[in-house]
C-alpha cells in the first residue's frame, strides 16, 4: 500500500511532519527505482543467454548447467529487490512511529541504525503490527531524546538520563560489566549507542 498524506493524517501526524515523511519516502522510492532498472537490465541479458544456450545445445555443450546457473542468479536478483523494498517500507513505518512519539529529528537516523528493522512486522495497510508495544518501548528506551513543544513553538529536549554531561562513551564502557551484570541499564545502553553512532558520523 502506497504511503499517502491521507494515510498519515489518519494516523494523527502533524502536517509539518507529514511533509518530512513524504520527502524521506520519495527519496527511498527513487533509490529503489534506480536499483530496479539495474535488475531489469540483468533480466534482459537472459534473452541473449538463452540464445547462447541454444547454440551450445546444437554443439552438444554443457548448456543445461549454464542455463540453470543464470536462472538461479535471476531468481536471486528478484528476491533481493523484494527484500530491499520490504525493509525500506518497514524502516519508513518505524521512522513515522518515532516521529509520532516525539523523538528528536536529529536522533531518528541513529535509532533506526541500531534497530532490528527486519524484526518489524507490518499489516496489509503498511502499519506496524505491535505499534502500541513498540511505542511504549521507545518511550522507555529513548526518553531523553523525546522533545516537547512549548506554546511559543520552540522544542525543548527533556533532560538526559545521564545528567546531561554530553559525554560519549565507548562500546567497552557501554557494555561494561561488574559482578556479572551490566553497569548501565538496557535503556541507558540504547541511548549511549545512539550518541556513539552520531559522534562517529560527526553530528
Amino acid at each position: 500500500m502506497a504511503l499517502t498524506r491521507k494515510m498519515l493524517k489518519a494516523m494523527g501526524i502533524e502536517e509539518e511532519k507529514i511533509d518530512q515523511i513524504i520527502d524521506a519516502h520519495t527519496e527511498t522510492v527513487e533509490g529503489l527505482k534506480e536499483e530496479a532498472k539495474g535488475y531489469k537490465a540483468d533480466a534482459e541479458k537472459l534473452v541473449g543467454v538463452r540464445k547462447e544456450l541454444d547454440e551450445l545445445k546444437k554443439d552438444g555443450g554443457d548448456w543445461q548447467s549454464k542455463y540453470e546457473k543464470e536462472h538461479a542468479d535471476f531468481e536471486a536478483y528478484k528476491s533481493d529487490i523484494t527484500a530491499k523494498e520490504t525493509k525500506a517500507a518497514k524502516a519508513e513505518a518505524y521512522r513515522a512511529l518515532l516521529k509520532e512519539v516525539g523523538i528528536s529529528e536529529k536522533r531518528i537516523d541513529a535509532i533506526v541504525k541500531i534497530t532490528d528493522i527486519d524484526g518489524i512486522e507490518l499489516t496489509k495497510e503498511g502499519k506496524i503490527k505491535d505499534a502500541e508495544e513498540r511505542t511504549k518501548g521507545i518511550k522507555e528506551d529513548y526518553a531523553e531524546f523525546i522533545t516537547t513543544t512549548e506554546e511559543k513553538g520552540a522544542d525543548t529536549a527533556k533532560p538526559p538520563v545521564n545528567g546531561g554531561n554530553g559525554e560519549v562513551k565507548t562500546k567497552e564502557e557501554i557494555y561494561k560489566r561488574e559482578n556479572g551484570r551490566y553497569v548501565l541499564s538496557a535503556s541507558e545502553r540504547q541511548a549511549e549507542l545512539v550518541k556513539l553512532y552520531q559522534s562517529e558520523k560527526g553530528e
